[in-house]
């Protein structure tokens, strides 16, 4: 092989390692976060939650609810308040550990939360419901 070609293809080489070490935290966050679990979501609230509805259809949609309380007139309120947490940190050596001097790295951190409050009539159906979300 003349001593361009192989020069050329060490060098194309040398760059395709360099480039498969630089993935970066949110790159890697998609690869690794599991988002097609049975999750609660604002969606899921919109789409699923009617007024009229009975405890059991709710707790079907939503699943089992983090709070059961009752209201002044003895009527239930159920509270699902969920809060969810998901860091990721990459750490990268650009492929070759002998052309650099060290590692970098990035980390992302992201919060996100949801509160969904439904109140039942005297008869255990859905009379109002209400929802909010944050993602910080």
């Amino acid at each position: 092989m003349p001593t361009k070609s192989r020069n050329s293809l060490f060098l194309a080489l040398l760059m395709v390692s360099l480039l498969a070490g630089c993935a970066s935290a949110s790159y890697q966050r998609k690869d690794v976060q599991d988002d097609s679990g049975d999750k609660v979501t604002v969606g899921t609230v919109q789409k699923e939650i009617k007024k009229g509805m009975s405890g059991a259809e709710v707790a079907a949609a939503l699943g089992s609810p983090n709070i059961v309380s009752t209201d002044e007139q003895g009527r239930e309120v159920w509270i699902y308040d969920k809060i969810a947490t998901d860091r990721v940190y990459s750490q990268s050596d650009a492929g070759i550990r002998f052309l650099t001097s060290g590692s970098s790295g990035a980390s992302s951190t992201s919060q996100r939360t949801l509160t969904i409050i439904i109140k039942y009539d005297q008869d255990k159906k859905v009379r109002e419901f209400a929802y909010h979300t944050t993602r910080f």
